[in-house]
């Protein structure tokens, strides 16, 4: 796929080319969000007003589905519950065991929240994967790294959570290479691979999705050429595509940054499994 999106950006931009030499494709300037009026806080900008929008939205959900429940549930309450077993099933209970009510309201809001950060890159008026600025990733990211370890430190002591990340049964010498990647993956790649899959993946998706939808608008609309209208068709459809795959991904990574938070809590309550 780079390699495609690479030599159709060469061949659009280039003065050469036949179809349209004016055709830029966008960039990181997608990602470059001034303040939301003039005297405003320089971090006051449209990506922190659509998070703590949908911070507010999930509170405002789980508030309306679950403040008085029925017992045989209806309307939002049945629909956020499917979203509750789903997260259960799947991606706490596999990992947490008997712990797993216990955590359900921090992994159920983890899951909404994330889900809806990544959705609203292809919402109409926002067009912007919240989640695609590391910045908001790394917030829970660092939060359950700082989480697991206070979890493993006091429920096992820092000597026996340290020695529950090793495996047992191993030969003396292997140690010398397993406690090093063993502590390494634990304290610094975990955190970063934590924030950084979720961040990459809706970061690299909104920009082929941009790229794809600026070729259809561009050759259909801006600078409409008979060798360029079927350029122009085929990023429309291409588009079409790239939107329902990206709003699957979108899915699989809300789900997939969930799953790795109850993996981290569930290793650091029983680091021996």
């Amino acid at each position: 796929m780079t390699i495609l999106i690479t030599s159709s950006l060469e061949s659009f931009t280039s003065p050469a080319s036949p179809v349209s030499p004016g055709f830029q494709a966008p960039g990181l300037e997608l990602f470059d969000f001034p303040p939301l009026w003039a005297g405003a806080p320089y971090w006051l900008t449209k990506p922190i007003l659509m998070a703590v929008l949908a911070a507010a939205l999930v509170c405002g959900v789980c508030w309306a589905a679950f403040a008085n429940p029925k017992v045989v549930p209806r309307g939002l309450q049945n629909v956020v519950e499917l979203g509750y077993v789903f997260v259960r099933d799947h991606a706490a209970r596999p990992f947490l065991g008997k712990d797993t009510d216990r955590w359900m309201g921090l992994l159920l809001s983890v899951f909404l929240l994330v889900w809806i950060w990544n959705l609203m890159g292809v919402v109409p008026p926002v067009q912007i994967p919240v989640s695609s600025f590391l910045a908001f990733p790394a917030v829970i990211a660092v939060s359950v790294y700082v989480l697991k370890i206070y979890l493993g430190v006091t429920r096992h002591g820092v000597v026996g959570y340290l020695r529950g990340l090793i495996p047992p049964g191993l030969p003396v010498l292997a140690y010398v290479l397993v406690i090093p990647l063993e502590l390494l993956y634990t304290f610094v790649n975990s955190l970063f691979a934590h924030m950084l899959r979720l961040a990459a993946n809706m970061f690299a998706g909104h920009l082929i999705l941009a790229f794809f939808s600026m070729v259809g608008f561009w050759f259909l609309f801006e600078e409409p050429t008979l060798p360029g209208v079927p350029v122009g068709v085929a990023g429309v459809l291409m588009a079409i595509v790239i939107t329902a795959l990206e709003m699957f991904v979108q899915f699989l990574q809300a789900f997939l940054f969930t799953l790795l938070t109850a993996m981290f809590i569930g290793n650091a309550l029983n680091p021996e499994h």
